[in-house]
């Protein structure tokens, strides 16, 4: 099947490099502008530019999609199917319709759970116990498609943002040709989104990563757990910020003082104790603001806390 490929970040790279090792024909890829990324700003290709160029494919980098010019470049690689993979932009209404097969999106969530721009990390910041890859046509809608096809992922205990994405991209990119394999049969058994079960994964905003020590030592689990990837949870401590990038639930008794949610309760080479709003959280790897990441045990060789100091916002 000859195609065309949309996507932008690691997650769709993974797809791409199954298409190329497959049966399948990739005519051409579309993927964001360059931009600048990291401290120093430097313009980056994504990694699925990265890819195509490797495989010597057309690049093609539209600011819009609804440009004349990139319309009648499209001419050169009639398609029978465009296949969409975390691009981030959406495809007007005439390009959906435009190969013969439609365009097929992957998408990292069982649809209809979890629509939208964040559905991996929005899934780990829910407490859900198992997502997937769910294989649409593209309709107009925001992820409202037909369903085509679906593998379902379990969300391990300790599972993080960046662990959970690269076992989606990489069952995801199974999905996608699995599904192209069988896509005329697939799409006469197309199957309509539940009414039932929609939600919506949101884009991640930065302020999100600030953590609200009222909240559960379970939910601030999750949030570090989710937010690896970026925006990384934090929390203000002194005058300066701390990123957190790895935690455990505490197992010990509550402290026997009723200390307020933000307290350090404890302090030693296997981590830091933070009263929680229900429970404790023991923090193991950290950063201040520029400085490296660091095991507990490294951090507090350099960094002067007590117990009873406070973290989060006076």
């Amino acid at each position: 099947m000859r195609l065309i490929f949309a996507g932008t970040p690691d997650f769709a790279a993974t797809s791409l490099e199954a298409l190329l090792s497959s049966d399948h024909q990739v005519l051409a890829v579309l993927t964001q502008p360059d931009r600048p990324a990291g401290r120093g700003q430097k313009v980056r290709e994504s990694p699925v530019k990265q890819c195509a160029r490797a495989a010597q494919l057309p690049v093609l980098q539209p600011h819009s999609l609804k440009d004349p010019e990139f319309m009648a470049c499209l001419e050169k690689w009639p398609a029978d199917a465009w296949v969409v993979v975390a691009y981030g932009m959406i495809l007007p209404p005439a390009l959906l319709t435009l190969p013969p097969f439609g365009a097929l999106n992957v998408h990292a969530s069982l649809l209809p759970r979890w629509r939208g721009a964040a559905p991996i990390q929005r899934a780990l910041l829910a407490g859900d116990r198992e997502t997937g890859i769910s294989l649409m046509q593209m309709e107009a809608g925001l992820d409202t498609g037909p369903i085509l096809l679906q593998r379902a992922c379990p969300i391990e205990s300790r599972e993080t943002g960046q662990s959970l994405h690269d076992r989606l991209a990489k069952l995801g990119a199974n999905t996608l040709v699995e599904g192209l394999d069988q896509l005329d049969y697939l799409q006469r058994h197309a199957r309509p989104q539940p009414v039932l079960g929609v939600a919506y994964a949101d884009k991640i905003r930065k302020e999100e990563a600030e953590i609200d020590w009222g909240a559960s030592a379970a939910e601030i689990d999750r949030k570090i757990r989710a937010f690896v990837t970026g925006p990384v949870a934090r929390t203000w401590s002194g005058e300066g910020m701390l990123r957190l990038w790895e935690a455990e639930i505490e197992e010990k008794p509550f402290p026997s003082r009723n200390d307020p949610p933000g307290t350090l309760c404890h302090l030693d080479h296997q981590g830091i104790g933070v009263v929680c709003g229900e429970g404790l959280l023991r923090v193991t790897r950290l950063q201040r603001a520029g400085g490296k990441i660091l095991s507990v045990q490294e951090f507090l060789r350099g960094n002067a806390m007590k117990v009873g100091e406070k973290w989060g916002k006076a």
